[in-house]
Parts: C-alpha cells; sequence; structure tokens
C-alpha cells in the first residue's frame, strides 16, 4: 500500500504529538525542535494509553498515564514501566506535506 498523506508540516505544532490512524494502524506524529518530522505507535505498550497525549522532549515521547518514554527514532522505551518498543513508520514530507507509509517500518 502507498504512503497515506496524513498532515501538512504546517499543520504540526513543535514539540506537541497528533493521533492519526492510517489503515486501521493509530500512530503518533510529532514535529521535533530540530523540525525532523516522526511517527510511531500511538499506543504504550505498557498501558494501551495514547501517547499522543503525552509529552515531547528531545527526540522523546512520554506517556503521560505512567511516564514511560519512548524514543521517536527507534521507538525503544528508554525507562520502565514500558520494556516493548513501539513501531516506528517511514516519514516522507513531499512539497510541505508529511506522508506515513504503515508497511515501511524502520528497523530498531
Amino acid at each position: 500500500m502507498a504512503a497515506t498523506k496524513v498532515a501538512s508540516v504546517d499543520e504540526l505544532v513543535t514539540d506537541q504529538a497528533i493521533r492519526v490512524v492510517v489503515d486501521g494502524t493509530p500512530i503518533a506524529v510529532v514535529k521535533d525542535s530540530a523540525g525532523a518530522v516522526h511517527a510511531i505507535g500511538d499506543t504504550c505498550t505498557h498501558g494501551e494509553i495514547s501517547l499522543a497525549e503525552g509529552f515531547v522532549e528531545g527526540e522523546t515521547l512520554e506517556c503521560w498515564a505512567h511516564g514511560s518514554q519512548f524514543s521517536l527514532v527507534t521507538g525503544k522505551p528508554l525507562n520502565l514501566p514500558a520494556y516493548e518498543p513501539v513501531p516506528v513508520f517511514q516519514v516522507d514530507v513531499v512539497d510541505g506535506d508529511v506522508y506515513i507509509d504503515t508497511n515501511a517500518t524502520k528497523e530498531i
């Protein structure tokens, strides 16, 4: 399946996540303070909580419920209680629009 347009870069607020659903997959999309756009699985592997409701700091997204931080680059949890990674999806920015391919996960 081809990449899906989920937003424009201008719609993304720096250091805040938005939740999108692509092909039935919930995804947290983040523009970090360096301007890079990331897409990771939106569901915390510890508590089934939407990560898009959490806090962005640097290249991490923190679950608001129990404080697990996930790398926006690798999807790996950086602290407990989560110990399972979330998927990281391929992001392409074309003419100011953000595209995500749910079939193109990055290797962790």
